[in-house]
């Protein structure tokens, strides 16, 4: 009797709906309901435009934690020490998604970098921003 609700267990937790996406640091966000505003920004260690606009994302951060989170997406795909190197080679001061949220809102793989989502505290989708962006330029959207 144990082990099928042990079985069943299992099934019902494999089929949840889980929309969490995790993130380098070990936390997992709901991006179809944050409770919060994301800024989902895309970068690459080689991309000259992301590291120009990182520490403006860093700025971001700290000076909008009640309102917003940032987070980061690498383009490559790295993961473990290799993203945790990168990390620290830019300077980012924010949490990097080791999975793509991208899909959640049916959107075509990143073309161009940086490209910068804005993700509204109940999970819609309201800015695509491609290029490097400033403190100013997203502050204006918010």
């Amino acid at each position: 009797m144990l082990k099928k609700l042990f079985i069943i267990g299992l099934l019902l937790v494999g089929c949840s709906s889980d929309n969490g996406y995790p993130t380098l640091d070990g936390t997992s966000i709901d991006v179809t309901a944050p409770g919060k505003l994301l800024v989902i920004n895309y970068w690459a260690v080689w991309c000259a435009p992301c590291r120009k606009e990182i520490p403006e994302l860093n700025e971001l951060a700290a000076h909008h934690v009640d309102k917003l989170d940032v987070l980061g997406v690498n383009f490559d795909g790295s993961q473990g020490e290799t993203l945790r190197s990168e990390i620290t080679k830019l300077g980012i001061q924010f949490p990097s998604f080791i999975r793509d949220p991208r899909v959640t809102w049916g959107l075509e793989p990143v073309s161009i970098l940086p490209e910068t989502l804005i993700i509204s505290p109940d999970g819609t989708l309201l800015h695509r921003l491609i290029g490097p962006q400033t403190l100013s330029s997203i502050e204006a959207l918010l």
